[in-house]
């Protein structure tokens, strides 16, 4: 009801306009407090009089404001945030790059705001990606004058922001729950507003509902301040004069007040927009369900690979598009994620491990097949759903004529399935590698090619016949019980390949005419039955067919090819006919064509291979017929389809178009070859070339054969990034120039690399060697996929008969070996790679990464262990060229990579990373140990020396690449194997000999009874190979790393002597770092962050894109060090060590880059690091400068419990502040929570993830910071963890334990600052 002192008003305003007795209160907000009135039954009194609030305002003549003219309005201010664009005459703002940038999205008004004037704005656009969401404020700071930070709570004066559901006023929380609503919960379409009062009251307004006062005292001249953060993407200011968003708000708040308001949109009045797509909240074990039932993860991705099935809430529409985005992914489990559909409601499905084990009404796509309950039914589908990463979309939908087509990044993988039932669930599987998928909404998918009614011309731009001379041909709609017709009559396939071999018989849908070609590609194969595709003629008319399961059963009229047999009437006329379609593979075409005298005639590949029969009747009409037999899974119609000219004399011998070996381009002799991928044009000379359309058939080659030792090196020149996959290249003994007529079109070229297998071919692609399609090799050198516009790589064939790739000038090492002599460079112009260009002459100078990296460039493990490393590699400079006496030499019979120096006794390894065998002249004698010291390692290798003895004479042995190739009286150690003639014959003996540092001594020893013993730095390791046939001489390999060694001394018994000494101090200080394994080598070598890193480099990336000082870290080459799986097991580094007085543990930084700081000067660095304790603490980006300015842990610092201070826990940053919010002096500063875990303190709760676009590639990471400190013992509090953590993340230390806290001034020492990078 309306109160006595309210009194009504006399006349309702019937404008928009101010009245004089609604002065400070706009028609819109009247009619707001009307609707929540009459929406609570009367609870809430409607004051016509005064505005909400009380304050009397309407009977001050100074709160009568005129009404605003179009200039005076409310805009944003032109100056704005990096990533702002204004439109709608500055009253619109949106944060461009949404899905890769979430902040530099602020904008403010362009003048000041008057004394309650409503600022609105409505939220346009969200995006469901980002944590956070929209933040709206009020600042002193003009426009003009201000330096736009990247987030508005960055900024420390001036600005009181409401974030959340909380009040911050210059960066800090001073109400941690003001109201409510929180801005990060609003959606699509909600108001947000803000008014300051005439008694400086700040006011926030969310869809008309006023908050109540947000802070008392706000400054007299404030500017309105958005800043378009995390989801929120596009607002637009709302003046309250605009009927329709009048009406558009009071309608959010009966949504916003309504039981279903927070989970559904408001939907036009005009008609009801289908119901959402989510997935259900019924969902496999090991699954869950967030942002509200958009995304689907695996909480646990790294503990478990399975139970992670979701499915959607409601049945798919036909032609409904189910989309979903890989959001994350983890690199522990095989196989990835799996989509389709089924027939089970989620509401009573009883989900099973894997959507796979369901036995019925169930369609997955599961890698690159569909599986049907359970059962595969195509076996080479589409693209390879396990190679797909974060980013890449996948979809499903099922069209109206019940067939099932799947969407790969937007592109369909063509029919999958056919008659499948109406109202199907949609399923998505997040197994092995997928850990979090999320639905994607408004997506523009290629439409699915609509089938054609027969003698339809029509040429769909994605068929094989694109562009065809407008050829009718297609396949009849009649066909065997196992063929399938698609592509609008031009791609015939035999489902269920892997189950069925026949019954797939398809015809042309029409006669041919004389002398027209009926030629179709072989596009899909599977390895797994005899026999291959058939091909031929018959004069049975389609309708009266009855299809068998093979044409060669037919015994009337029909003429075929089968092998290399001719058969007429299923008798064989003819053997050996001049080619073997059994032997023909994926990309090969098939021809045929009836001349006017009534010869039959194939072609292969365009070339005609003669009159294969004769005598067809003239005057009889002959359909083309095509058997999908055995090994033959699909086939489509080629553009050369139609007729041909009168003369059937097809040229064999090509008519090459070359380019010229000369052209103006400087520096350039190498030439792409004029044969190439249908979808390739060469450009510049024949140096450039580009993919013009679609993701493959990119094939270029080189116009000459590689030389040995030359270089056919390309430069990227654009990327189209809607594609997966990468370059891939390599080389072949395939001749460009012998594929036939229309070479220059590439019709005889397969769509894809892998697919080349009539010669042999050995290309890499991602990081895997492949030789005619077939794997030989993962994890070799960088992955291609990573290259980005501007990268170099380059293919070399070795004088050794090895393929080298080069990436920006490094070399890779050998890919494959056993390479043919004759061989041409070859390039796949795949998926993201669109166009190349030649950067290589002939030959190419020894590129700068095959040198070997100078000891100094390296960085240490540990600090203690670097200093000690110096005076170590400091003693063995001063003793490298002093050895001791001693007739001990190498042989001068050897592999022919080793150069012997230093009077035979050292031996060094000149070129690539194997042919390094040396022996020891003299043998063995019992109790004498013979010693060398690894010189030199070249980190660009993997693996390292192998030691041994042979027994067989080395003076005329002739030495293969490896000792690992020796078959006949060889004892070889290995890694941590024995190795006898090849074969393995004990694991995990002593040491791992891959990851002895420089500096290492290794012995070999006959006891007395013939047992040999290994010796590492002076200690026996023990019997490796009992009762050696003697005489045996000493074998070294310098492999991979290993590039030099020194023999060092015979010394008679076991380890004593000098040497023994030294060993005997390193172990000491090994023992209090409390390393335990049974050997313990010296310090970690000078080498870590190596050449071929892409994680240390990727994190130096992220470092560089903090705009940090440089003087805050040191310099090279202690500058960083990377702790990623490859670099610590090079190193050999321990999980944990100990540190301090009294010591105490720590686990190191595994899967972290560390990023050295330097230490005040006018501190005793090196006595603090070795006498204080080692912990760490977890940051956030924001923070990281304020800390390095700082120079230690302390009161300001932003808690690591949360990224966001406003979710912080009560007294970090959320106490009421004093006036101008200085604390008091006796404020004591906030405890500071360290761990000596890094799984602890880097946990995401304490640590918080930020995303950034790496700038080389492009492609969008996570990343966390956190700092290693040097901590005072005594200065802290151990105590089990306050971060609510399902379990302890790291067993190895105590749960009470587990987190430190301290809050002593001066207790903490900045050590290095730690980057992981997703």
């Amino acid at each position: 009801m309306v109160s006595q002192a309210q009194a009504r008003p006399e006349t309702f305003p019937n404008s928009l306009e101010s009245h004089n007795d609604f002065a400070s209160m706009e028609l819109s907000e009247v009619v707001s407090n009307a609707i929540l009135s009459a929406y609570n039954g009367g609870l809430l009194n409607v004051n016509l009089s005064s505005p909400p609030g009380g304050d009397g305002l309407a009977s001050s003549g100074a709160a009568t404001s005129p009404i605003l003219t179009s200039n005076d309005a409310l805009l944003f201010h032109e100056k704005c945030g990096t990533l702002i664009k204004l439109s709608n005459n500055n009253k619109t703002a949106e944060r461009r790059r949404p899905l890769d940038e979430f902040n530099n999205g602020v904008v403010m008004t362009n003048r000041p705001l008057r004394d309650n004037e409503m600022f609105e704005i409505r939220i346009d656009k969200l995006v469901d990606k980002w944590s956070g969401s929209i933040e709206i404020g009020v600042t002193t700071h003009n426009p003009n004058s201000l330096e736009y930070p990247a987030t508005m709570t960055n900024l420390q004066s001036g600005t009181i922001m409401m974030s959340g559901c909380g009040i911050l006023t210059n960066g800090k929380g001073t109400r941690r729950e003001y109201c409510e609503f929180s801005l990060d919960e609003l959606q699509e379409g909600d108001h947000i507003g803000l008014t300051r009062k005439s008694n400086s009251a700040l006011h926030f307004f969310i869809n008309g509902i006023d908050q109540g006062v947000a802070t008392p005292l706000t400054p007299p001249v404030v500017y309105g301040v958005v800043d378009l953060y995390g989801m929120a993407v596009k607002v637009t200011i709302v003046h309250n004069n605009n009927h329709s968003d009048r009406l558009r708000r009071n309608n959010a708040i009966l949504r916003a007040l309504s039981p279903e308001g927070a989970l559904r949109r408001a939907a036009p009045a005009a008609q009801a927009e289908p119901e959402r797509l989510l997935f259900h909240p019924n969902c496999g074990q090991k699954a869950a369900i967030t942002h509200e039932g958009r995304t689907a993860l695996r909480p646990h991705a790294t503990d478990d690979f399975n139970h992670g099935v979701v499915l959607s809430s409601r049945a798919l529409r036909d032609g409904e598009v189910f989309q979903v985005r890989i959001d994350k992914m983890v690199d522990k489990w095989a196989g990835s994620i799996e989509i389709g559909v089924t027939t089970h409601n989620p509401a009573y499905l009883q989900l099973p491990s894997t959507m796979t084990n369901l036995r019925s009404g169930t369609w997955m796509m599961t890698g690159n097949g569909v599986m049907h309950n359970g059962t595969t039914i195509l076996d080479e589908y589409g693209h390879n759903l396990d190679r797909l990463k974060a980013g890449d979309t996948v979809g499903v939908v099922r069209r109206e004529d019940g067939t099932l087509h799947f969407f790969v990044n937007g592109m369909t993988q063509g029919p999958a399935a056919w008659n499948v039932p109406p109202g199907v669930y949609a399923v998505v599987d997040l197994y092995g590698q997928a850990a979090q998928a999320t639905i994607v909404d408004d997506v523009e998918v290629p439409p699915v090619p609509e089938p054609l009614p027969e003698g339809n011309n029509q040429v769909s731009p994605s068929s094989p016949s694109s562009g065809a001379g407008g050829s009718d041909l297609r396949f009849h709609q009649l066909h065997g019980s196992n063929a399938v017709i698609t592509n609008g009559g031009r791609t015939a396939l035999r489902h269920n390949c892997r189950s069925e071999f026949n019954d797939a018989i398809v015809i042309s849908n029409r006669a041919l005419r004389d002398g027209e070609l009926f030629e179709i590609v072989i596009q899909k194969m599977v390895d797994r039955w005899s026999g291959s595709i058939e091909a031929g003629v018959t004069a049975i008319r389609p309708e009266d067919l009855e299809f068998p399961n093979t044409m060669t059963d037919i015994d009337y009229d029909t003429w075929m090819l089968s092998g290399t047999a001719i058969m007429q009437d299923g008798n064989t006329m003819r053997n050996n006919y001049g080619c073997d379609l059994d032997a023909l593979g994926t990309g090969a075409r098939i021809g045929m064509m009836r001349t006017a005298k009534g010869d039959l005639h194939y072609f292969i590949n365009g070339q005609d291979q003669g009159a294969a029969c004769s005598g067809l009747p003239p005057g009889k009409e002959v359909y083309a017929v095509v058997d999908l037999y055995g090994q033959c899974v699909q086939v489509s119609i080629t553009s050369a389809t139609g007729p041909m000219d009168n003369s059937l004399a097809t040229s064999n011998t090509a008519t090459e178009k070359s380019f010229p070996l000369h052209s103006p381009v400087a520096g350039v002799a190498h030439r792409f070859h004029s044969t190439c991928g249908k979808n390739v044009t060469l450009e510049e000379d024949g140096t450039r070339a580009v993919r013009a359309a679609g993701y493959a058939h990119g094939l270029v080659f080189s116009t000459k054969e590689l030389k040995a030792e030359e270089v056919f090196e390309v430069k990227v020149e654009e990327l189209d990034e809607k594609w997966a996959g990468s370059l891939r290249l390599g080389l072949t003994t395939l001749v460009p120039g012998e594929m036939g007529p229309g070479a220059g079109s590439g019709l005889g070229l397969p769509p894809s690399l892998p697919e080349l297998r009539t010669k042999t071919t050995w290309m890499v692609s991602n990081c895997e060697v492949r030789r005619d399609g077939q794997l030989q090799r993962m994890n070799y050198g960088r992955n291609l996929e990573r290259l980005g516009v501007g990268s170099r790589v380059g293919i070399r064939r070795g004088a050794d008969d090895t393929m080298h790739i080069l990436v920006d000038g490094e070399d890779m090492g050998p890919a494959a070996t056993g390479v043919a002599k004759n061989v041409w460079a070859v390039l796949d112009l795949y998926g993201p790679v669109r166009s190349v260009s030649i950067v290589s002459s002939t030959r190419l100078e020894e590129p700068e990464g095959t040198h070997p990296p100078s000891p100094s460039s390296d960085t240490g493990s540990e600090g203690e262990e670097e200093d000690e490393g110096e005076e170590h590699g400091l003693e063995q400079g001063q003793n490298q060229v002093g050895i001791m006496p001693t007739a001990l030499e190498f042989l001068e019979n050897h592999g022919k990579n080793i150069l012997l120096s230093n009077g035979n006794r050292t031996a060094t390894r000149v070129a690539s990373y194997n042919q390094g065998i040396v022996v020891i002249s003299q043998p063995l004698v019992p109790q004498l140990l013979v010693q060398v010291r690894i010189d030199f390692l070249n980190r660009q290798w993997t693996s390292s020396l192998v030691l041994g003895v042979i027994t067989c004479p080395p003076e005329r042995l002739n030495f293969p690449a490896s000792a690992c190739a020796l078959k006949r009286a060889a004892w070889l150690l290995r890694g941590h194997g024995v190795f006898h003639n090849g074969l393995k014959i004990c694991e995990k003996f002593g040491p791992n000999l891959d990851t002895c540092p420089e500096g290492t001594i290794l012995g070999l020893r006959l006891d007395s009874s013939g047992g040999l013993h290994l010796h590492v730095n002076g200690v026996d390791q023990g019997v490796a190979v009992p009762d050696v046939p003697q005489p045996c001489h000493a074998l070294v390999d310098l492999y991979g790393q290993c590039e030099q060694v020194t023999i060092v001394s015979p010394e008679p018994g076991a380890a004593s002597g000098k040497s023994a000494g030294t060993q005997g101090d390193m172990e000491k200080a090994d023992m209090v770092d409390g390393i335990k394994e049974s050997v313990c080598w010296g310090p970690p070598p000078a080498a870590s962050p190596l050449k071929s890193c892409e994680y240390h480099a990727l994190c130096s990336r992220f470092q560089e894109l903090l705009l940090l000082p440089e003087d805050y870290f040191m310099p090279p080459p202690k500058r960083s060090l990377c702790y990623c799986e490859s670099c610590r097991k090079l190193r050999g580094d321990e999980a944990h060590r100990r540190r301090g007085e009294p010591p105490r543990e720590y686990a190191l930084p595994f899967g972290w880059c560390r990023f050295n700081l330097r230490v005040n000067p006018r501190l005793e660095a090196g006595t603090l690091t070795k006498k204080w304790h080692m912990a760490y603490h977890g940051s956030n980006v924001a923070a990281v400068r304020r800390v390095l300015d700082r120079g230690e842990l302390g009161a300001g610092t932003a808690s690591i419990l949360s990224c966001r201070p406003l979710k912080g826990e009560p007294g970090v940053g959320f106490e009421e502040p004093g006036e101008n919010c200085a604390p008091p002096r006796e404020e004591q500063p906030p405890p500071v929570l360290l761990s000596p875990s890094l799984q602890y303190a880097g946990a995401e709760t304490l640590a918080s993830k930020v995303q950034f676009r790496d700038p080389k590639y492009q492609r969008t990471h996570q990343a966390q910071v956190a700092f290693q400190v040097c901590v005072r013992p005594g200065s802290y509090t151990p105590g089990p963890p306050s971060a609510a953590l399902g379990e302890p993340p790291d067993p190895h230390f105590s749960p009470a334990e587990l987190e430190w806290v301290t809050k002593e001034k001066g207790a903490t020492l900045l050590y290095a600052l730690l980057v992981r990078v997703e």
